[in-house]
Order: structure tokens, then sequence, then C-alpha cells
């Protein structure tokens, strides 16, 4: 779908949209070089797209998955409810295999398992109900992500009034449904002239980083200067970053958040300088059945993404690789997490516990 509306139509980054019977992603394995649009219109594509990263980003996932779960719902052809939901089941066990830390997924697909259980309409009228309910996750995930932002002001220190924040990875419009966590709140502090730049940690292997978050910067006006991430050490020792705001894709009970690979470090550093390092996530990002973050998994990803950039090898034949997509960093490290709730200290988040 290469002559699609431009994703800047709506006042902001639209990665995911419902068009005409199907699902229109940006393909985000593609920016910056090119903005390309994916059309989905099965489960298994959604499900694809998922795994190889064409959407990614934990409430992005989420409403991704809501939609797949749509999506598979119109294709069961059965006149039984038992037969119905034992293919519902199936497309959500599809679905939950795809990307394994990121619990959004799991809450957006359970939600709609939730929806379709409690259904009192006929079979035939199930699937539409499903896609309601997946547009209600969008919007919602869309006001949260503003809530986030704006909530995110009230955490940022008073001084400088012109801050410079650093962010890992992409927390943007484009991991969410629009707007972004972390870069929610860069959002809101640029608007109320609290900002003066954004430093995007490059984030490898993939390079998330230098890749979306800087374009998403570039596409707003919002100055960025990118950097490898093993610069932020010395640019924190330079005086150079005022505070680090940081996504996440699980939280547990006690605070412990799990993000992409290299964020934990970026806290040990945040905090070996005294700059303060928050973490900004929907409340559906904390799953309240894990008590630490050493029961969070995480997702290993294929050895091609570090010893090669696109198709260019850069490691020597015959290394091995090690490639975990996220780590976990303690809640001792974090100094608040923001959520459309407020800001909540790690050690309080227990008490919001269902």
């Amino acid at each position: 779908m290469p002559n699609a509306p431009s994703t800047m139509a709506s006042g902001g980054i639209d990665p995911i949209r419902y068009v005409e019977n199907r699902v229109v992603l940006i393909d985000q394995t593609r920016i910056p070089e090119t903005t390309t649009y994916l059309e989905i219109d099965r489960c298994e594509q959604m499900a694809d797209a998922i795994k190889t990263m064409v959407v990614r980003g934990a409430p992005a996932i989420g409403v991704a998955a809501a939609y797949g779960m749509y999506l598979g719902a119109r294709e069961i052809n059965t006149e039984t409810r038992e037969d119905f939901f034992a293919q519902l089941e199936e497309i959500a066990a599809q679905l939950r295999q795809t990307r394994p830390t990121a619990v959004n997924l799991f809450w957006a697909i359970d939600r709609q398992l939730q929806v379709a259980r409690t259904a009192t309409v006929p079979l035939a009228e199930i699937p539409a109900l499903l896609l309601e309910s997946a547009k209600t996750i969008q919007t919602e995930d869309v006001e949260t992500c503003r809530a986030i932002g704006d909530n995110g002001l009230i955490a940022l220190p008073s001084q400088p009034e012109k801050l410079t924040i650093l962010t890992h990875c992409n927390a943007g419009a484009l991991a969410t449904a629009g707007y972004g966590t972390a870069l929610g709140v860069i959002r809101s502090a640029w608007r109320e002239g609290r900002l003066n730049r954004v430093f995007a940690d490059e984030t490898r292997p993939r390079l998330q980083g230098a890749k979306l978050t800087a374009w998403e910067c570039v596409q707003e006006g919002i100055p960025v200067t990118v950097i490898t991430d093993g610069m932020a050490a010395h640019c924190m020792k330079q005086g150079l970053i005022d505070v680090a705001i940081v996504g996440a894709d699980r939280i547990a009970a006690n605070g412990d958040a799990a993000n992409k690979i290299g964020t934990y470090g970026l806290a040990v550093v945040a905090k070996a300088h005294n700059v303060p390092f928050f973490v900004a996530a929907p409340f559906s990002t904390v799953d309240f059945k894990l008590t630490t973050g050493s029961e969070i998994p995480i997702e290993e990803r294929d050895s091609a993404e570090i010893y090669q950039v696109g198709e260019t090898r850069i490691c020597t034949p015959g290394a091995e690789f090690y490639n975990p997509a996220f780590d976990v960093t303690p809640a001792e490290l974090i100094a608040g997490i923001i959520t459309e709730r407020g800001l909540i200290k790690p050690e309080d988040l227990s008490r919001f516990s269902p």
C-alpha cells in the first residue's frame, strides 16, 4: 500500500489503522529508508508481522494482537459454540507465541477472549464485537499515552528550565497506538517548553533508537542527537544529560522492569551520575502475577541481528553470538514509574495489585 495517506494527517503518527476490512501497519523494519505500509487481513499475517517486528513496542503489539483476534475470529466457520471457542483459543495461542516478553500482548488477547466468552449474541456477531473491542483498545491506548505524557511533566526535574532527556530504544508513537510512553513524556515536555533536546541511544542490535526514535523526533521538529549505546556514561559525566526516560515491555509487582537490551546498563550509569531514571508505561504493562523481574521471560532473537547490519556482515565467521532482546532493570535503580494513573514509586506498585 505505497500510496497510503500520510501518517501525519491526523496530527500524529498512526502505526496501526483499520481501513476497509483490513489492518494497515507502518512497516517499521523499513524506517527511515522509506515509509511503507503493510496490509493485514488474516490472523497468520498479523502474527508474522508481530514476530518479525513490522509492528513492535509493547502497547502497539497489544493493539495489533487485538485486531489479530478479530481477523482470526471472522474466518471461523462453525455453528457450535464449543467449536467456535476451541478455534478461537487456537488463534489466541498462535498470537501468544510471537513475542514472549511484552505482557500487553497477553493482556489484549485475554481481553478479547473475555469479550467473546461473555457475549450473548449469535456466533456470527462475535467477530463484530471483537472488532469494536480492538478499536476501543486502540483508542484507549492513545488516551493512556497522552495521560502518561502529561503525568511525566510532574516527574521531571524543575531545573534546568529546558531539559536534555536521554531515551533508549523507541517508546514513541510507533511503539504504541500513537503519542508514545517515554516519547509521550518528551512530546509533552516539548509542547510545554520544557525540552531542550533529546539524546537517543542507537540501541543495538536493531537500532530502534537511531532509526525510529530519531525519525519520530525529526518528523515533529524535536531536536534530537543520536549517540551510540556506549556513549551514554560519557555524556552523563560531561553533564549533557538531565534525566533518562525509557519504556517497558513488562513490569513485575516489585517494580523491576524489562525493557530493550541495554536499559539495565543505562540505569546503572544514570545512578552513578545522579541522573534521575524513569520508566514510562501504561498500567497494563504491570504483571502482578510476577513477584520480581527474575520471573520475566526474556526473548532471544536471531544471532544474525548481531553479526550483520542489513546485508553486510560485520563480525568474523566462527565467532559465537548471544542475542537477548531485553534485560531487567531492578526497581532500586528506578526513580519512578510514570503511568496514566500518575507517578508511582516502584515500592508502592504492589498497593495497586488487583
